[in-house]
């Protein structure tokens, strides 16, 4: 239940973001969302280093305090952590705000700098975020978490629009001065983007210190209550709390700094070969603006539900309750892949007229990406999801170690792809796959070995692949018969439109039904959806269910 409100949270908060992204993309162009892009690779890498793993470690210290009924050691955990998220997200700020110009000049992308120093101050509010975030999740609640991110996302979305149209106009103005007007008008352009996401970071700190201070009382009161004879001190929590974070820290850092790198080692190669500036940055503009915006749609899915299966699989893990560990982890892989396979097939017969639809953008390149590309959400779900769930068995070193040999064999794989055969941009998306397929592998051994969990193969990966594949082959079907009558008596972007969506919506009910004549869902799995309880009443109706 807690694994779906944070899923629903996701899902709701990457529309949201998939939303705003259209008018954001058509008012700052592909060569502003390579600015974005860029600045927001470099901002990412700093926040993994200096408080992305805090809510992951703050939870998993809390909920497994509070299993054993220390609830005065819990509340020290939030107190050192948030010392801990201050120092460091301070410290994280300053060095994104003076280190922008080393950063994108770095990555041959100069101007990105002024969009990464608007992104600084949101290092340290996301560090503060994140402890209460942690905090609530390890008391077993993620609606605070839940809320504040759909509240962050909705103001990030109205906020970045406004600026990007204030510093468009601003930019033009100075790149008339430096004869320079469209690059100036991108680069301010995404400024103003990112200035979105710091406003909807301090919206959502205010939110869940709002809920904090609110709950704070009757928390207290537990406090006082408690009466366990604490031994740990604050300096202790601190301690505690850096030996959580640091393998944590690593797994996620390694996991993700494929971006960044992907970023340097494409720029910089694709200039020797003799491409040209403009060509590259639009390249990676729709590489990072729409192709990576479409499939982390999904992903974020799985991003959610191991978040949730942290605190639940801690404390089953430390109460030796070995049966609910693996029930927890079948339960969560299948939920997963019950998404992600009919997004990555959805995505993948779809991905022109979704190009054409979302960013009126009907360039080979931006579709031919989709198709190639779509798989990769398969893995990366699974890889992401497999990360928090051995975090969750208190296996913190096995996705370091597992993600620094993905890594290294991604690179190697990066580069001969771009030396021997001048893929270009298609380079970074197979290179990409072979990452997030690497890190399943690896994740999916080592979750057996030490979890004894055995995953129903049929259920979880066959029978939703069929069921995706007869989706798709009917949602094509369909997509093409409806835009061909559609084209004769309206424009092509409108009949696309509407042909798009209503394969669409055809294409989830051939699905589910597949699905429920396959037996790939039984009531339990549909319970764990949003409104899952309606959909089970009327699947009896319709006799897919007894």
């Amino acid at each position: 239940m807690q694994g779906s409100i944070l899923a629903i949270a996701s899902i709701i908060s990457r529309i949201v973001g998939l939303i705003y992204r259209i008018p954001l993309t058509a008012t700052i162009g592909k060569a502003g969302n390579n600015y974005y892009g860029t600045a927001y690779e470099v901002y990412n890498i700093i926040l993994l280093i200096s408080s992305y793993s805090i809510p992951l470690a703050v939870s998993k210290l809390v909920s497994a305090r509070i299993a054993k009924g220390h609830v005065k050691d819990a509340y020290k955990v939030l107190r050192g952590a948030l010392i801990f998220a201050i120092i460091s997200g301070t410290s994280a700020s300053l060095i994104v705000y003076f280190g922008a110009e080393f950063f994108t000049e770095v990555l041959k992308t100069p101007l990105a700098a002024i969009a990464l120093k608007v992104l600084s101050p949101t290092l340290l509010i996301v560090a503060i975020l994140g402890v209460f975030r942690g905090f609530f999740q390890g008391l077993g609640t993620m609606i605070p978490s839940a809320i504040s991110q759909i509240c962050e996302q909705i103001i990030n979305a109205i906020v970045s629009i406004i600026a990007a149209i204030i510093m468009v106009r601003y930019g033009h103005k100075i790149g008339a001065v430096l004869a320079n007007e469209d690059e100036y008008a991108a680069a301010f352009g995404a400024a103003g983007g990112t200035l979105g996401t710091a406003t909807g970071a301090l919206f959502g700190l205010l939110f869940v210190l709002f809920i904090y201070f609110a709950f704070r009382k009757s928390f207290l009161k537990r406090v006082k209550k408690d009466k366990n004879k604490s031994k740990e001190t604050i300096t202790d929590i601190m301690g505690i709390l850096v030996m959580t974070i640091v393998p944590v820290l690593l797994s996620t850092t390694v996991y993700n700094i494929s971006s960044i790198i992907d970023n340097g080692i494409f720029k910089n190669i694709a200039h020797i070969q003799g491409y040209s500036g403009k060509e590259i940055g639009e390249w990676w503009g729709v590489f990072t603006g729409q192709y990576k915006v479409l499939t982390n749609v999904p992903i974020s899915i799985a991003s959610a539900m191991a978040a949730s299966c942290v605190p639940t699989l801690t404390k089953a893990f430390h109460s030796n309750d070995n049966k609910l560990v693996q029930k927890q982890i079948g339960m969560a892989t299948r939920f997963v892949m019950v998404i992600a396979f009919p997004c990555a097939i959805g995505m993948a017969v779809l991905g022109k007229p979704i190009m054409y639809m979302l960013f009126n953008d009907s360039d080979p390149t931006s579709y031919i990406m989709m198709w190639v590309g779509s798989i990769s959400i398969i893995f990366y779900s699974l890889s992401t999801l497999s990360n928090g769930l051995l975090q969750g068995i208190d296996q913190l070193r096995i996705p370091v170690k597992n993600a620094i040999i993905a890594l290294v064999a991604h690179v190697i794989v990066l580069f001969l792809l771009m030396e021997l055969f001048r893929l270009n941009i298609y380079a970074v998306v197979i290179a990409n796959i072979f990452y997030a397929l690497f890190m399943c592998l690896l994740n999916s051994i080592a979750l057996t070995k030490h979890s004894g969990a055995e995953v129903n193969i049929y259920l979880c990966y066959i029978i939703p692949l069929i069921s995706s594949v007869i989706m798709g082959i009917v949602v094509l079907i369909i997509y093409a018969i409806f835009n061909m009558i559609l084209c004769g008596f309206m424009s092509l972007k409108l009949s696309n439109i509407i042909s798009t969506l209503i394969s669409i919506i055809i294409g989830a009910i051939v699905y589910f039904v597949t699905m429920m004549l396959f037996k790939g869902l039984d009531e339990e799995t549909l319970l764990r959806f949003p409104m899952g309880s309606k959909v089970a009443y009327y699947a009896k109706k319709m006799h897919f269910l007894r």
